[in-house]
């Protein structure tokens, strides 16, 4: 019966609408039902009934209702015949009735004869429900064994332990029948507690059994199907939102977030607050005003004395008016202008001016100096000093005899046992006299200073990241030589490079590799090696000892470029064509043009230009055919040009002052540069005249470099300082730098990008980032870069030469430890 009584009620319960439902047990009658989703009438019979007749008794008690007296307590009420609501019709009863049949034929005779009874039961008190109960009919029984007239009056769903008081087993058995409740979104299992209940147990414990946890009955929840990874892809490329859905792994299920999820995600990932409609700044509310309300401390009426004028006052007033006539009191006259205070600063101004402002003499004030403080004791002058400040009878005899202005102390260190035997000092009052002296005759101004941050005096220069490229990591290193590697040069290809030695080799290397292509023996120390800057030859020059070769090496380019180069270097040997000219030699020169042997011919040697004296450096002209030497000799004489094509050499100047060091053609103009101990002499060739002079104000000149662009030069010295010329701008340098502790050996400027190197006998490389602006209002731009080490030194000399590439951003360095290292 109750089983069928819960079937019948569901079904009409099923057909009531959300708004229609009321709640089961209201709250005016205080009774607090649970809400389980889960309860059945089947679990509530395995309760014993013992237990839950107690519960019930305590329920009653709480409701202030006796469980033995019940049955006078009760109020009967009649049931609205009016209300709607509250109705019962004969369409849900029958509907009831028919969908639970085949469990009514199920039940045994004796389950039946019990129901009747108990549904009896029910009737009796559905006669006295109030008319505020909602309609609970479960069962098809309780409607035959009543008539239609009285089931109209009755309001089941109304019933409270109250209408049970008398008849307790009724009330369980009507308990029974109520439907259960159905735990919506206010209700905290529906919101809180999963549906898995294994809390925080990992999810993995459970990999090896066909369930993933229990639910709240505590029966196993078997896992889901799973489905392989083409199923996943083929599920994913067809599910529109399989990007908005996120795995729930405790319940092993996919679920889709909604809009509010997915902004909260967005929120949290973006580091704003998750809640849209929170403001972390809304106004302030004043809960404790800090607008103080003006209320009287004490609500009494005012006293009469208030009213009436004091007598004390009055004759106070009268005391003051006597004195007035009787001339005990006048009125202070004001003070002149002439006159002085009796005290007065002696450091203020002597003289202000009367037509100067408030502002200027608060000014003045403020400006004004404060006494120089008196020095600190030191430990001497304690009255038990260290033994160490004691002087000896020899110092105080010394001290004794020397003249008292001249002594550096006007008194002796002595040492008192206690504080107590200290006697008073003799010389106090003439100190203090003469500290007023000072302070009165002693001279003082007021000395402004700027005060200045270190972060302001630092240039605003860019950040070197942002200078890139420019070379920073070591990426080859060349090895083969034997000892210092004096010079290098690249091609104007930008494929090979010659060194040249102490070991009296040149060598050819191929820059990308590393590999030695090709190796000259010259027998001589190699000062200098140099590459033909013509493109349309393939032309270098070397000087080893006091002569210079002119090599053709023919494996490095084709049989067009090797005939041009054959004709400049051999055409001079042509005595037709000497003869043509009619020139006579100047024997006064010292140079001789010759054949090279056979064997020099054999390894590429075509022209060999003999000196008196050591040739220490070989520049090319830019055009490829003029050829400027450096040798060791004094004078005028130090100094050559050739002309390869006719093997024609002259002397541009016939004195020279001071010993040269280093010589220069400059790229875009005739002009010829001469550095000497202490100046660099830039001259016009076609004028034949001095243009300037540069003075870097250095003591040793030791290399120079001039830019790509021509109108700036750089100088480098042995005592490790750098100078920066513009030319257009002035004689004197634009900038110095003196980072280098060592000489400096050698400056480059790079012929493609805004950078130029110098090399130092420290060991290390400096490479500057050097813009130089089209615009002539704008000044160059320095900026230190990176400081390359790598090189060692030997004999307290490190780098001796470096060379840029003149397509890439590489630096190529030679040292006296006898490597070439390739910066990139």
């Amino acid at each position: 019966m109750v089983g069928q009584n819960k079937g019948k009620k569901r079904g009409a319960a099923s057909r009531e609408t959300p708004e229609e439902k009321a709640p089961l047990f209201p709250k005016s009658k205080g009774i607090d039902v649970p809400s389980d989703p889960e309860y059945s009438s089947d679990d509530e019979e395995e309760v014993e009934e013992g237990d839950f007749d107690e519960m019930l008794k305590e329920m009653a008690n709480d409701q202030g209702i006796d469980s033995d007296d019940a049955g006078d307590s009760i109020n009967e009420e009649d049931v609205e015949e009016g209300d709607d609501e509250s109705d019962i019709h004969s369409s849900d009863i029958e509907g009831a009735s028919s969908e639970d049949g085949d469990d009514e034929s199920e039940d045994g005779d004796s389950s039946e004869e019990s129901d009747n009874e108990e549904d009896s039961s029910l009737v009796r008190v559905a006669s006295r429900s109030t008319d505020d109960q909602h309609t609970a009919v479960d069962s098809q029984d309780e409607i035959e064994g009543n008539s239609e007239e009285e089931l109209e009056e009755v309001n089941m769903d109304k019933l409270t332990i109250r209408d049970f008081v008398g008849d307790i087993q009724g009330w369980k058995e009507y308990r029974k029948t109520l439907p259960q409740i159905d735990a919506g979104y206010a209700s905290d299992s529906s919101t809180e507690d999963p549906a898995n209940t294994i809390g925080n147990v990992p999810i993995e414990w459970y990999e090896d059994y066909p369930h993933i946890g229990y639910d709240i009955d505590g029966k196993r929840i078997l896992k889901p199907a799973t489905a392989d990874e083409l199923d996943k892809f083929l599920a994913n490329m067809d599910d529109p939102d399989v990007f908005r859905t996120a795995r729930d792994e405790v319940n092993q299920q996919d679920v889709k977030l909604s809009e509010e999820e997915i902004d909260i995600i967005r929120r949290i990932q973006g580091g704003n607050i998750p809640d849209a409609d929170y403001n972390p700044y809304e106004e302030t509310v004043e809960w404790f005003t800090s607008k103080t309300m003006q209320t009287p401390l004490s609500g009494a009426p005012l006293a009469k004395r208030g009213f009436i004028p004091s007598k004390w006052e009055h004759k106070r007033v009268m005391k003051i008016v006597r004195a007035i006539r009787q001339g005990r009191i006048t009125r202070s006259s004001a003070p002149s202008k002439d006159a002085k205070p009796r005290f007065y600063d002696v450091w203020e101004k002597a003289e202000q001016n009367e037509e100067d402002s408030a502002q200027q003499k608060r000014l003045a004030r403020r400006a004004r100096m404060p006494a120089p403080r008196l020095a600190l004791p030191s430990h001497d002058e304690s009255y038990h000093p260290p033994a160490e400040y004691l002087p000896s009878e020899a110092e105080r005899q010394n001290w004794l005899d020397e003249d008292p202005d001249h002594r550096k102390k006007n008194y002796l260190p002595q040492d008192f046992g206690s504080l107590r035997s200290v006697p008073g000092y003799e010389r106090f009052v003439q100190e203090r006299f003469q500290r007023c002296l000072d302070l009165y005759l002693a001279p003082r101004m007021l000395k402004r200073t700027t005060q200045l941050n270190a972060e302001e005096l630092m240039p605003k220069l860019p950040d070197p990241r942002d200078l890139r490229p420019f070379p920073s990591v070591e990426s080859l290193v060349y090895l083969g030589h034997t000892g210092r590697v004096r010079s290098i040069s690249v091609d104007p290809t930008g494929l090979w490079l010659l060194s040249g030695s102490d070991d009296g080799t040149v060598r050819l290397w191929e820059i990308v590799s590393g590999r030695c292509a090709k190796i000259w023996d010259l027998k001589e120390t190699v000062h200098m090696v140099a590459w033909c800057p013509s493109a349309d030859v393939c032309v270098f020059a070397a000087a080893a000892g006091s002569r210079t070769v002119i090599v053709i090496p023919s494996e490095l380019c084709d049989e067009h470029k090797r005939l041009l180069s054959e004709e400049l270097v051999r055409a001079g040997f042509n005595s037709a064509a000497q003869a043509e000219e009619g020139e006579e030699e100047d024997d006064s020169l010292p140079v001789s043009w010759d054949m090279p042997t056979s064997a020099e011919q054999a390894t590429g040697i075509h022209v060999s230009v003999t000196m008196h004296k050591t040739v220490k450096s070989v520049m090319w002209h830019r055009r490829g055919d003029y050829l400027a030497t450096l040798t060791s000799e004094e004078g005028g004489s130090s100094v050559l040009i050739h002309q390869v094509s006719k093997h024609k050499s002259q002397r541009p100047f016939r004195k020279l002052k001071g010993a040269v060091q280093s010589i220069m053609f400059h790229p875009t103009k005739p002009w010829f540069l001469v550095a000497t101990q202490r100046y660099v002499r830039i001259y016009n060739l076609m004028q034949q005249a001095l243009i300037k002079t540069l003075q870097p104000g250095v003591k040793w000149i030791s290399s120079i470099d001039v830019h790509p662009q021509g109108d700036n030069v750089i100088v480098g010295s042995y005592d490790k300082k750098l100078s920066w010329f513009d030319l257009d701008l002035s004689v004197k340098p634009y900038r110095s730098i003196r980072y280098h502790r060592q000489a400096i050996r050698q400056v480059q400027y790079s012929r493609k990008f805004p950078l130029f190197a110098t090399t130092s006998d420290d060991g290390t490389i400096q490479v500057y980032h050097g813009m130089v602006y089209q615009d002539l209002n704008q000044n160059p731009l320095i900026v230190p870069l990176k400081i390359l080490r790598g090189h060692e030194i030997r004999n307290s000399l490190g780098v001796l030469d470096c060379l840029f590439h003149p397509i890439q951003p590489w630096l190529i360095s030679s040292g006296a430890d006898g490597t070439i290292r390739l910066w990139t």
